[in-house]
């Protein structure tokens, strides 16, 4: 088969559409063709050469993938050969064929199409895990979801509101912010312009917001505290803002508060099936409803990978970013 490689870390240009071997599937997994992968910040860390996959998983990027099962592992049962899936990966999303283990296997949601599934896996599960969860969202709280038009953002967005919360959202330009609002965010904040404490303190009559949601890490920490609620819950995702901050202890300890950071990518293979089975079980009613959608930005041939990232480096997108396979 052909994966995207990546010789030596670097640029975008790093990236090299190249004949690999075939994977096998093992125990308890499945062979997908890949029909579609996406593009996450994470495979732009692993091309850079500061996040490598975990061991024993595929050596390619891409974290989630759409596509059919062509065979099946020693083990597996519930699924067919023919199925169309979208999966949750460890590594291996870039290429035409991944092995699957059957627990980060999801159906193709009813009313969307097998491309679009590829959209779906990775910001479901780490949505569903952070925000609901982990910090307990509940209906007439506040969220707030820094970076609201990314594809984490989107979805955070749409199943905040399906269960009832209020959203604010950060974001760098109108037309992000606009669409933002579109999907039904009802506090916009645009980050270059504006300080997003203050204005979500404005926004909420001083209380703050109940859970933030950050991919930024360091840069916001000291603000992220000042914006929670009395017993909000602060879930970091992200170190797109570094690595090291300043913590104040007491602001914390005032608000009774909690801070939680979590990786997807690294969990036991266990900890990722209970995380599907919950977005199974809680998002895929919401997506076959019409309540909830993945947003797709714009659909790249998976050869041009490249094309791909430095689309995604530069934040002209909004949503997910996929690549599509020959």
């Amino acid at each position: 088969m052909y994966a995207i490689t990546i010789p030596e870390p670097g640029g975008p240009e790093t990236l090299v559409w190249a004949k690999v071997p075939d994977p096998v599937p093992g125990e308890g997994e499945v062979l997908v063709e890949v029909v579609a992968g996406a593009v996450n910040r994470a495979d732009i860390m692993q091309r850079q050469g500061f996040y490598d996959p975990p061991p024993g998983a595929s050596p390619y990027p891409g974290l989630e993938c759409s596509g059919r099962i062509t065979a099946l592992g020693p083990g597996v049962a519930g699924w067919a050969v023919g199925d169309e899936v979208c999966a949750l990966l460890a590594g291996g999303g870039y290429a035409e064929q991944v092995a699957v283990p059957v627990g980060q296997l999801l159906p193709v949601p009813e009313g969307l199409d097998l491309k679009q599934a590829a959209a779906l896996p990775e910001v479901v599960c780490t949505v569903w895990s952070n925000v609901f969860m982990v910090s307990h969202l509940r209906p007439g709280e506040t969220l707030l979801v820094h970076g609201g038009s990314s594809g984490i953002g989107t979805m955070a967005i749409q199943l905040a509101k399906a269960v009832g919360a209020k959203v604010a959202v950060t974001a760098g330009t109108k037309e992000k912010l606009e669409r933002c609002a579109e999907l039904g965010a009802d506090i916009l904040i645009n980050y270059r312009e504006q300080d997003f404490v203050a204005e979500l303190k404005q926004a909420t009559d001083g209380a703050g917001a109940d859970v933030i949601l950050d991919n930024m890490g360091a840069k916001y920490l000291d603000r992220n505290v000042k914006a929670l609620a009395v017993n909000g819950r602060l879930a970091i995702i992200g170190m797109q803002g570094g690595v090291k901050g300043e913590l104040n202890i007491g602001v914390l300890l005032g608000k009774r508060a909690a801070i939680s950071a979590t990786s997807l990518r690294a969990r036991p293979t266990a900890e990722k099936t209970a995380i599907v089975a919950a977005v199974r079980e809680h998002v895929w009613p919401l997506i076959e409803g019409g309540h909830v959608r993945p947003v797709v930005d714009r659909e790249i041939p998976m050869q041009d990978a490249a094309d791909a990232h430095r689309c995604v480096e530069a934040s002209s997108h909004i949503g997910k970013v996929l690549l599509i396979a020959p």
